[in-house]
């Protein structure tokens, strides 16, 4: 298809436009990894203020009247190629939903969240929820105002989960975790009456500063392009970018525990993989972001679990733990190492836990922020209800708030609606790997090797190099022939469990 010159000309004058706006939130960006890596703590309010504006601004630049009538006016010609329609389409969709946002509740929301991440900072330090409640109390009441703004059908949480996870509503993952549980709880169930793994050869002393080192290691060789990338360290582990040539992770480290860095970092290598692959071209636009957080996560547990927690990733990596800890890991081999990495047993801290016991974690914030959302929970009774739904799910009794309800980072961004898609993640990764497997028949011989290259490869121009083109469904679909399905988790998590346990079960979930 020919474009003319008429539209070729409002097409770019729409780019321009974009990446200006992208431009300006990158900015931001900026801004908000350096307040949660290297800022003072007396920059706080200033920092506050200065991203509020930069998000006003941008909100502001992107909901004018001049660009809805250019999205409309390009969303009428018949002359565009598919890939410049899906740009106007998604562009349009996001600015018939932004335009229902005031640009005074950007601010508001972006003051709110740089405001209660110091709150929820020095809440945790002084293990003081009390200290954080107010902040979090004011973000709610904002998100409950964005949910009514936004629209939503039949309840709140739906507006809110719609933003990370386009299409997802509390009926959805009500079905996909009723599902889910049985089985888990089924398999969770044999493990608990086998005979426990020893991990104690984990947790013991590892300098922060050999660490720090073994982590970039670690990087470099599953493939992480430094040359558009770096690490640091924070509070609670996360990635951001400033393009795709251009991405930040962070890792923390705890010099009692190996396992903690170890797996944060490679979780954070996931994310930082899907956005180093997504399309440079495209920068500002749809296509050039990522589908949905539920992929997303896909990509970051597919790396940290799938592959980091293999016995394959054990055998190839197992030489580079000793030379950084001789005295620690001298004497393991690469089948004890893999057993304790996999270790399943209910525990307090999301970031830490196991792949099974991991979805509880995400069940239970889940179900707190529907009803946080929905009015049937108040802010101050959020510890309370926290520590009882650990009782249930999980059998523990949470100590504190510190390693309870004030472990992550989460809300004080504003991120209601994120945490399901944790789950969602685990589920497609353990799917799209099943797909990788397939297209890459020596993939458990090419990780033993240290041979990543395929599989990076393979995620790209299956997953990365689409960006927002399509759904999460439809891209599971596409490489899977089928929409999510808990089997493929399900059978992945038996086949591996039942080795490392050694118990008996019927074959065949698939």
């Amino acid at each position: 298809m020919n474009v003319s010159a008429a539209t070729a000309s409002l097409y770019e004058q729409y780019v321009s436009e974009m990446q200006q706006i992208a431009d300006i939130r990158y900015s931001a960006a900026v801004l908000q990894w350096d307040q949660e890596t290297y800022m003072p703590a007396g920059g706080a309010d200033a920092r506050s203020r200065q991203i509020a504006t930069l998000s006003e601004i941008a909100h502001s630049r992107f909901i004018t009247d001049s660009m809805g009538s250019l999205l409309k006016s390009l969303s009428d010609r018949d002359d565009l190629n598919e890939e410049l329609q899906k740009n106007i389409s998604l562009s349009l969709y996001d600015y018939e939903q932004q335009v229902r946002l005031p640009a005074s509740h950007i601010r508001d929301l972006s003051e709110a969240s740089s405001k209660a991440f110091h709150s929820w900072m020095d809440a945790r330090r002084a293990n003081d929820f009390s200290l954080f409640e107010g902040s979090l109390e004011t973000l709610v009441a904002l998100k409950k105002v964005e949910a009514d703004l936004l629209g939503y059908e039949n309840h709140p949480y739906n507006a809110l989960l719609n933003e990370y996870e386009r299409g997802a509503t509390t009926t959805l993952l009500d079905s996909v975790f009723a599902e889910l549980q049985i089985p888990l709880k089924e398999l969770l169930e044999k493990i608990r009456h086998c005979e426990q793994v020893d991990d104690r050869f984990l947790k013991q002393y590892y300098a922060e500063s050999d660490q720090w080192q073994f982590s970039l290691a670690l990087l470099e060789r599953m493939e992480f392009d430094l040359q558009s990338g770096r690490q640091d360290k924070a509070a609670h582990p996360f990635t951001i970018n400033f393009s795709s040539k251009d991405v930040r992770i962070t890792t923390r480290i705890d010099e009692q525990d190996i396992s903690n860095m170890t797996w944060s970092t490679i979780h954070e290598l996931g994310h930082a993989h899907y956005e180093q692959g997504l399309p440079a071209g495209q920068y500002g636009l749809p296509l050039g972001e990522y589908a949905s957080l539920g992929i997303h996560e896909s990509q970051s547990r597919l790396w940290e679990n799938n592959v980091g927690r293999s016995m394959s990733w054990c055998e190839h990596f197992m030489p580079l733990f000793k030379h950084h800890f001789p005295s620690q890991l001298g004497e393991i081999s690469a089948s004890k190492f893999y057993r304790a990495i996999n270790k399943v047993e209910p525990s307090l801290i999301r970031t830490e836990a196991d792949e099974l016991t991991y979805h509880f974690h995400v069940i239970i914030r889940y179900e707190l922020e529907k009803e946080l959302i929905g009015g049937q929970l108040n802010t101050k009774d959020i510890p309370a209800f926290w520590n009882q739904k650990y009782l249930d799910y999980l059998g523990i009794r949470v100590p504190d708030n510190r390693q309870g309800c004030l472990q992550d980072v989460h809300w004080s961004h504003g991120s209601f609606g994120y945490f399901p898609t944790y789950s969602l993640g685990s589920l497609y990764a353990a799917q799209f790997f099943h797909a990788a497997k397939g297209a890459i028949s020596d993939l458990e011989k090419q990780i033993r090797s240290g041979n990543f290259r395929d599989l990076l490869t393979w995620l790209n121009q299956s997953i990365h190099r689409h960006g927002r083109r399509f759904t999460s469904e439809e891209l599971c679909k596409q490489l899977c022939g089928e929409g999510i399905n808990i089997n493929y988790f399900m059978q992945y998590s038996t086949d591996k469990y039942r080795f490392i346990y050694g118990f008996q079960t019927e074959e065949g979930i698939l």
